[in-house]
């Protein structure tokens, strides 16, 4: 089903990138089609991880759904894993992972693959699925810059 990949080079470091996407309870904030977002629970795991639950509401035209996630935080590692808890998907998998390469930049890697339970909602997200997935990235992108101001050419 839909999955989707980016590869991208970015002006600020693994740390700020990580902090960014590892703050879900801001989603609503610049996130397009978030409507709400809310963590159930956080609680350390072994590694120096973290464990979160959290619930994000999704609006999209005529739906709205919340769904539940296992969001994995390796801060050491600057990664970010989330798997599918309940909600309108069959399954969702996903992870971000940062690397800095000098000079304050860094790399991030972002993947993400699910499939929606409801067929008229795979059909329109399946119709509009990498334009969405490139709002999604660039929403990221423009917070960076809204968080850590404009990169110095």
């Amino acid at each position: 089903m839909p999955s989707h990949s980016e590869n991208r080079e970015m002006p600020y470091t693994a740390q700020q990138m990580y902090d960014l996407v590892a703050d879900v309870a801001s989603y609503p904030k610049f996130l397009p089609w978030t409507a709400a977002a809310r963590i159930r629970s956080r609680e350390p795991i072994a590694g120096g991880g973290e464990l979160m639950k959290a619930d994000l509401v999704i609006s999209f035209k005529v739906f709205r759904e919340r769904f539940g996630s296992r969001v994995t935080l390796w801060p050491e590692r600057h990664r970010i894993d989330t798997e599918y808890l309940d909600g309108p998907f069959r399954y969702l998998k996903s992870y971000w992972q940062f690397e800095d390469i000098g000079n304050g930049r860094c790399k991030v890697e972002f993947y993400v693959d699910f499939e929606f339970r409801n067929r008229v909602l795979q059909g329109v997200i399946g119709a509009v699925f990498n334009e969405a997935m490139q709002r999604i990235v660039r929403a990221f992108e423009t917070r960076a810059e809204a968080l850590y101001g404009r990169p110095t050419a």
